[in-house]
Formats: structure tokens, sequence, C-alpha cells
């Protein structure tokens, strides 16, 4: 299901929560619950649709509330990543717990995007 609320989106499947926020060149996507092979295609089509329709220049993924990611995450980053990378725009990873901060780093993660933990 997706919603929109003037500048919000709310989007909500089975297992995750997204809300997404667009202010100035900023979208903002605040993430909620698992991300897996069950969940992250919707998600992807979440922050995709958002991105597309605002065009920001940079895109923040917000991890405070995910309580279970496996490399389906680190998946959705890469393509996020790849796709900003067209139009220039940045991407920031904010509020990972230390666990999944450490899997991000091992990806290599710091590379593409701002890597910022709790």
């Amino acid at each position: 299901m997706i919603e929109h609320r003037g500048l919000f989106f709310y989007w909500e499947v089975s297992y995750l929560a997204v809300e997404i926020r667009a202010c100035g060149d900023t979208v903002t996507a605040y993430l909620y619950g698992e991300l897996d092979h069950h969940t992250a295609r919707e998600m992807r089509e979440a922050i995709d649709h958002a991105v597309e329709r605002n065009m920001p220049s940079r895109l923040v993924l917000n991890f405070q509330n995910i309580s279970f990611m496996d490399s389906s995450g680190i998946g959705l980053v890469m393509g996020r990543y790849k796709n900003l990378a067209k139009t220039g725009a940045e991407l920031h990873i904010t509020g990972a717990s230390p666990q999944i901060y450490k899997v991000m780093q091992l990806a290599g993660i710091e590379r593409l995007a701002t890597l910022e933990s709790r």
C-alpha cells in the first residue's frame, strides 16, 4: 500500500514499513522491521518511487528501526547507489545498529555512501 500525504509517503507490507519524507533536495526513508529477501523488493519500490518523484540530490536511508537485515539489505543499498549515481545524487546511511554497521563496512558500503551508526 502506498499513501501520499503531501510530501510524505508511507509504504507498508506485512514484514516492514517505510516512511518516506521529502524536504528540499533530500529524500529520507525511515525503514522499519526486517529487511530480507521477503521484504527487499517492496522496500526498493517505495524508495525508488519517491526518488523518481522528487529527484533529490541526497537520499538518506535511516536504519534505526531495522530489527534484522540479511544480504538483501546490502543489495538494496548498492542498487540505490547505482540508481543515484546516474544523477550525481549522494547516498547516506544513518542509524545502523553496530551489527548492521559492521556488515556494511565489510561489504565496502563506506566507499559508496556516508555511513553512520547509532
